[in-house]
């Protein structure tokens, strides 16, 4: 039996009745904490956190719902927490991360996720360019931080774009320009993933002429069985942001899915209803899982001896990696161990040796500095 914290400013919410439930149904105990009732005290060696001014009892894990309107102090709870060393199931830097539409997006770059074109510019000279860059109007305009659709806008033309950004600029509000995938006008699809699994999916269409598809905008939300692509998509997202409870947003795009969002708190409301799935106790399962056998930074833990370490590779075309089985390249003899292999968004843990690499895999390796400098292709290689 766990004891288990549900921050939320509002106990009597959909999603936080639903987790609570789900809690006791498990036979867990659960109390509902509201986030802003708490207080820190830093201080070296005794983190603590005060709740109505009394000193907090010992909890297993913490479930955030961390709204928008909350996120800096939330984040701090959920962090406080974590130096206390209760497990959070989305993490205080996971959560900010995903809060910021910048930061995440710039995280999804690095991986193979289709993201729509987006640019952020402080400058209003740069702004018409920045325009320009992601395709020309039309283009959505998005405060950086935001959820169920508020401070999302679409421009029409490259002047309203600019009077808009230069209406919210005036206000100290930082935006993001986004290209508007017109294909997917008014509709898009959310993947509702509990750790490496998507467990529901939904489409949302618009109401009217409304463009953004949340259901708290008037959207209506129907089952779907998702596409292996957007699954795929979902996960890999999910994971790149270090979330264990995340709502994928994507656009159906000309090229497969586009990322639009996201989200550390998704509401369950919608989801349920639309799905039928006890999306709930999917999440509690996870939450009891990850208690028993938490994360840990594996590049820190393996990083018990000078010159060793966990490292990244990337097999490249015309290094000595490329097309090759693992047993042929004779790497326990190097000092160095293939911990996984990550080909296509998919991960492959604890690979053979006849196993084959391809151009394009992701290699998490463990091993000497030396040796795993030796196995970088050289620049005429790499070219």
């Amino acid at each position: 039996m766990l004891k288990v914290a549900v921050l939320s400013c509002n106990a009597q919410a959909y999603s936080t009745r639903r987790l609570r439930e789900a809690c006791l149904k498990h036979g867990h105990r659960v109390k509902v904490l509201h986030t802003l009732r708490f207080s820190l005290l830093v201080e070296s060696g005794r983190p603590a956190l005060f709740f109505r001014n009394r000193r907090l009892s010992r909890y297993d894990a913490v479930i955030p719902r961390i709204g928008a309107s909350v996120s800096a102090f939330g984040t701090a709870v959920v962090r406080q927490f974590e130096q206390m060393g209760v497990f959070s199931l989305n993490s205080s830097f996971a959560i900010g991360s995903a809060r910021d539409k910048l930061r995440s997006t710039q995280l999804l770059s690095r991986h193979q996720v289709g993201i729509p074109p987006t640019a952020f510019a402080r400058d209003r000279a740069n702004v018409p360019q920045s325009i320009e860059a992601v395709g020309g109007a039309p283009v959505v305009i998005k405060l950086l931080e935001g959820a169920q659709g508020i401070g999302v806008i679409l421009a029409e033309t490259p002047k309203m774009a600019e009077a808009i950004i230069e209406t919210l600029q005036s206000t100290r509000q930082d935006v993001v320009i986004q290209r508007f995938v017109s294909e997917s006008r008014g509709r898009d699809i959310r993947a509702f993933v509990v750790g490496d699994r998507v467990v529901a999916a939904m489409s949302r269409r618009a109401s009217g002429d409304e463009f953004r598809a949340n259901l708290h905008r008037g959207g209506r939300a129907t089952k779907i069985d998702i596409d292996a692509v957007y699954e795929r998509t979902a996960i890999v997202a999910s994971q790149v942001m270090g979330l264990h409870v995340a709502g994928v947003d994507m656009l159906e795009g000309p090229d497969g899915p586009q990322v639009l969002e996201v989200n550390s708190s998704p509401g369950l409301e919608g989801i349920e209803t639309a799905t039928g799935v006890d999306v709930a106790s999917a999440i509690i399962q996870h939450l009891e899982q990850q208690v028993q056998f938490p994360d840990f930074d594996l590049r820190q833990r393996l990083t018990l001896k000078s010159g060793y370490g966990a490292v990244e590779l990337t097999v490249q075309r015309g290094s000595e990696l490329a097309e090759r089985m693992l047993s042929e390249l004779s790497l326990r003899d190097r000092d160095v161990q293939v911990l996984s292999i990550t080909r296509q968004g998919t991960v492959l843990p604890n690979p053979r040796g006849p196993d084959r690499l391809q151009v394009g895999d992701i290699l998490l390796c463990f091993g000497s500095y030396v040796s795993l400098r030796s196995l970088l292709p050289t620049p005429a290689a790499a070219g």
